[in-house]
């Protein structure tokens, strides 16, 4: 059997993640293969880098930094969370990223972008953790309206999930058959249709397959929680996933609330242990 990772994004909601991955890297839990969305790639990679505690440490220590995240650079840039310093200086100079480790590890890790031209989603396999592995977890939390499209060998590519929020059926349509999905919402949660789809129209009024992905993710995303769920019940899959809502900003400035919902998902993988 092969033993595969589904990590779902949303954002700093991902430090709920972290706390998941945290434990099981402190208690020698490994997978053959994993794939991440947006957050879930961005955080997740340090699973397959070995790299216990980065993603808290480096979050705790920039989130308040406006070189981090900033409305300033989304007006000078485009990019709400800045890209040299989020994806240039921060993993190869100030809180190093093991490229070493990460290229030798035999684990297999994926991360899903959404293709704007088309609205379907794309998914780069990260061989070496080098720049080009970055550009492509980049793109895949590159959040719509609030960042631009990451130009990738002549396509443009932005936020995974917007076209496959947890892609479960991707790591079975690779082979995987043991699967731990990690989710970022509770297991009642609905997604409602997008309120500012209006502004979606004018900004990506050139992108027609993109702005209908848009509409009809909330679709999409019920839909996956649905079949996850139904899995779940049947023994077929094993979910790790919030007592509620983490309320917490997607550009979260607090170091306590990140502590706080990296704490919860400690608390839930220990409890997923204990069973």
């Amino acid at each position: 059997m092969k033993k595969g990772l589904v990590l779902e994004g949303g954002a700093m909601r991902g430090m709920f993640t972290c706390g998941v991955l945290d434990v099981f890297m402190e208690n020698g839990i490994e997978f053959d293969g994993a794939v991440g969305v947006s957050a879930g790639a961005t955080f997740g990679c340090n699973i397959k880098s070995k790299q216990h505690g980065r993603a808290l440490r480096y979050n705790k220590k920039y989130c308040a930094d406006k070189r981090y995240h900033s409305f300033r650079s989304l007006l000078i840039s485009g990019d709400i969370y800045n890209v040299k310093f989020c994806y240039d200086e921060l993993p190869y100079k100030l809180d190093k990223w093991d490229i070493e480790t990460f290229s030798n590890s035999p684990m297999e890790f994926y991360c899903v972008v959404t293709d704007i031209m088309t609205g379907k989603p794309a998914y780069h396999k990260c061989l070496t953790g080098g720049k080009e592995d970055i550009v492509w977890i980049q793109a895949s939390a590159s959040m719509p309206l609030v960042s631009r499209p990451v130009e990738i060998d002549g396509g443009k590519y932005l936020d995974g999930g917007i076209s496959d929020s947890i892609p479960l059926k991707f790591m079975e349509e690779k082979g995987y058959d043991d699967n731990l999905v990690i989710e970022t919402q509770p297991v009642d949660y609905i997604k409602k249709p997008q309120s500012y789809m209006q502004a979606v129209r004018f900004m990506l009024r050139k992108y027609p397959n993109m702005i209908k992905a848009m509409e009809e993710r909330y679709i999409m995303y019920n839909e996956e929680k649905r079949y996850i769920r139904e899995k779940e019940l049947a023994g077929e899959v094993k979910v790790i996933r919030p007592d509620a809502p983490l309320n917490i900003s997607p550009v979260e400035k607090d170091p306590a609330q990140l502590q706080r919902v990296y704490d919860h998902g400690r608390e839930k993988a220990l409890e997923f242990l204990s069973k």
